[in-house]
């Protein structure tokens, strides 16, 4: 501990990783301001009906996204969704689409005309989603609510707007602090916004536990230590990786090539556990938003019956595609992800090979082998993470604390994490000092 305190600490002495995380922290700070400031022409006092369509179902997953600002009706509410979703989309076009293969391979030029893309994408979304969230504050609030008269096209015009200049400016919050400051500026906008509902979350649970006498304080802490080991299992879940090891050949004096075992010439191939990320997530929730959707256009039982089915996020049957649909995916966006045969073919090119297996297409089937192995229990290990909040609401557990339990929300959070802590890490090594993942007595620092 005393180590790690010395490492905070060193964090400060470093100039430019000083400025960094302060730049971080304004613009996370704009954000979150933006998140509280109410659409023009809405009257903030007449909000009520909104918080409680966001209370459960798929508005508590929008509402936990945007940090709040989508039960606000906030020039925020639609976030930084619709940038996901075209990021999303232009990476799974890119598997049919020759032109964004090339795109793909083409490097920094590539990857600037793919942002490009996606940006003019996450506009065409967003215009899309924008009348759509309009629409339901016509349909949820009162429309004594409308300060400039309900169902106003003058209204819907200038709120789309908005509300659309609102993601284009969250979008370019998030690469200005991917530019500027440390991390990913787009994860650690959405972690921020899932972030801000912790402390209501845990307030109350602390309130049903103790002022309602639900259990007690004891049961709280019991319910914090199970917490804490779930975000091990998620940090354990993103860093496991299976090493295959790997040698090259050397070059002698005399032009013959022989192998070197002793001199450093062994490497590995790390291949993650969960090499798909949240992804799987991701698509498995948008999948499950579709049945509830569609049965509520039919007023018959079954097709009633099927909505209020999935419609319930903690039910039994809900949890059971949910956790079905996670494992399918996870094996479909880490095949789509993961190219063993290009990986294979690189490693021919340099001069290496995987001691027992021939180079070329056998190292490819050897590779793919090993990645269907490790995404299986990866998989499964996802799914239950997913799947978990439901388990623990099911044992008294209040919705809103039970969502930091598993799911999207704790898998992007420790992600997020990592990856910020990792970067601050290079800083520190870089300047020579003791990073906050590594224990050891402190070097001075060398300019």
């Amino acid at each position: 501990m005393k180590n790690f305190i010395e490492s905070f600490k060193n964090v400060w002495k470093i100039e430019e990783l000083k400025n960094r995380i302060l730049i971080t922290l304004g613009l996370l700070l704009v954000y979150r301001f933006g998140a509280h400031v109410t659409l023009p022409g809405i009257d903030a006092t007449q909000l009520n009906s909104l918080a409680g369509q966001t209370e459960k179902g798929i508005g508590s997953i929008l509402d936990m996204f945007t940090g709040g600002a989508f039960s606000k009706a906030s020039v925020f509410a639609l976030g930084i969704m619709p940038y996901i979703s075209a990021s999303i989309v232009v990476q799974l076009m890119g598997i049919a689409i020759p032109y964004l293969q090339k795109l793909q391979k083409d490097g920094e030029s590539g990857r600037k005309k793919i942002n490009q893309i996606t940006r003019w994408l996450t506009i065409g979304i967003t215009l899309l989603q924008g009348p759509g969230y309009i629409y339901n504050l016509y349909r949820t609030i009162p429309s004594s609510a409308f300060l400039l008269g309900f169902d106003s096209f003058s209204f819907l015009f200038s709120s789309v707007l908005i509300l659309t200049t609102g993601t284009i400016f969250a979008m370019w919050l998030g690469e200005k602090i991917t530019d500027k400051g440390i991390g990913n500026g787009i994860s650690l906008l959405i972690m921020v916004g899932i972030l801000a509902r912790l402390p209501q979350a845990l307030i109350q649970e602390f309130t049903s536990r103790v002022s309602e006498n639900n259990g007690g304080p004891m049961l709280l802490v019991f319910e914090i230590i199970i917490w804490l080991l779930i975000i091990i299992a998620c940090i354990l879940l993103v860093m496991a990786v299976r090493k295959i090891g790997v040698q090259y050949a050397r070059r002698t004096t005399s032009g013959d090539f022989e192998q070197d075992m002793l001199e450093g010439n062994r490497q590995w191939i790390p291949l993650k556990l969960n090499a798909a990320g949240v992804m799987p997530i991701i698509f498995a929730q948008a999948i499950m938003f579709i049945p509830a959707a569609l049965a509520g256009i039919s007023k018959s039982e079954t097709s009633q019956s099927i909505a209020s089915v999935f419609s319930d996020m903690f039910g039994f049957w809900y949890n059971l595609v949910f956790a079905s649909l996670i494992i399918i995916f996870t094996f479909f966006y880490t095949a789509i992800t993961v190219p063993t045969n290009k990986m294979a073919d690189d490693l021919k090119r340099s001069g290496g090979f995987i001691p027992g297996v021939k180079p070329g297409q056998e190292t490819a089937d050897f590779l793919d082998k090993i990645m269907s192995l490790i995404t299986f229990p990866g998989a499964l290990f996802l799914s239950l993470i997913a799947v978990f909040p439901a388990i623990i609401v099911s044992i008294g557990v209040t919705q809103s604390w039970a969502m930091f339990y598993g799911g999207t929300s704790l898998i992007i959070m420790v992600g997020v994490a990592i990856d910020t802590i990792q970067q601050i890490n290079t800083y520190l090594l870089n300047k020579h000092y003791d990073g906050l993942m590594k224990s050891g007595k402190n070097r001075k620092a060398v300019a």
